[in-house]
């Protein structure tokens, strides 16, 4: 029997769902108090059903990771990543507070929840350093397909941008600035400290972080990653995957895998990892991503088995 989700909203805070007796994530849209961390939404913690935690919050190498988040690293000039802007080869990462953005939450939609599933759409703003509205943002959060024989749960994650202004957003990443494999932007995941030096996984088996780094998604449709925990005698597995449709003729840009285990735990579904990509005034663009947690150490082919039993 499916485990039954139970949802509690803190209005104006965040919400929390919790199944098989773990509070299995926490959706936190009020802002932070630090502008220069990109204040946004993000979700933290993030637990397996048997209560792991396999998210990171404000680690000390970088404050401005949080658990797992929309970002937009290289944005028209500015920095919706939040921390330390790059700004090319020769001037290398600067503190520069003007130009890192946020992400304002509006307003909920929608939050429907049964037994079974959990869904949640959200309207948000991003806004400029100077408050100016650049783009509006439908996401979408669906918890689901909780599987406490197989212990595992999901979310899918969908963004639908609309540009707001009279000019293009042009979106980018370290890398189309000039920094070699550093294409990181989009939806991101930071793992706990414990998670450092885990292993990574594609459909073709095991594989090292760097092998891994600007690979297609076209290629490689998901990609696991697997720690052991420093407190409990337990391991994790986390497995990203992209939608079809991302890597579809319908896509805007196409997306690449940003993955490190060392030194810090992280992967970004990144859309813009190579090249640059714009996006007119008045169009908008979507991309839908889902996230697998589970306790235990999982090997490539059983994520292969359980992601086919996972319709998009």
């Amino acid at each position: 029997m499916t485990p039954r989700l139970s949802v509690v909203h803190t209005h104006g805070e965040r919400i929390r769902i919790a199944a098989a007796g773990t509070e299995i994530l926490s959706y936190v849209y009020r802002p932070d108090p630090d502008p220069f961390e990109s204040r946004k939404p993000y979700l933290h913690p993030l637990r397996t059903l048997g209560g792991n935690l396999v998210s990171g919050y404000r680690p000390s190498d970088h404050r401005w990771h949080k658990g797992l988040q929309m970002t937009a690293s290289h944005l028209s000039g500015q920095n919706f990543w939040g921390g330390n802007s790059y700004l090319g080869p020769g001037r290398g990462y600067q503190r520069v507070p003007e130009l890192v953005g946020s992400m304002r939450h509006d307003a909920f939609a929608a939050l429907r929840a049964t037994e079974e599933s959990c869904e949640l759409a959200e309207d948000l703003t991003w806004l400029s350093h100077e408050g100016q509205e650049w783009a509006r943002e439908r996401r979408g959060i669906t918890v689901h397909s909780v599987d406490e024989e197989a212990g595992a749960w999901a979310l899918d994650w969908a963004i639908r941008l609309t540009n707001l202004r009279a000019e293009p957003l042009h979106f980018g990443s370290p890398t189309t600035a000039g920094r070699e494999a550093a294409g990181y932007t989009g939806l991101q995941w930071r793992g706990p400290r414990d998670f450092t030096g885990g292993r990574v996984l594609t459909p073709q088996g095991p594989a090292a972080d760097q092998a891994v780094m600007g690979l297609p998604a076209a290629e490689v449709p998901w990609i696991a990653f697997t720690a052991e925990h420093d407190d409990v005698s337990a391991h994790s597995t986390l497995v990203f995957a992209h939608a079809p449709e991302n890597s579809g003729p319908a896509a805007i840009h196409p997306s690449h895998w940003f993955v490190r285990s060392e030194p810090i735990p992280t992967v970004a579904f990144s859309w813009a990892f190579f090249e640059e990509f714009a996006l007119a005034p008045g169009e908008t663009f979507s991309f839908r991503y889902r996230v697998l947690v589970a306790d235990g150490a999982w090997e490539s082919d059983r994520v292969a088995e359980h992601l086919e039993g996972l319709p998009w």
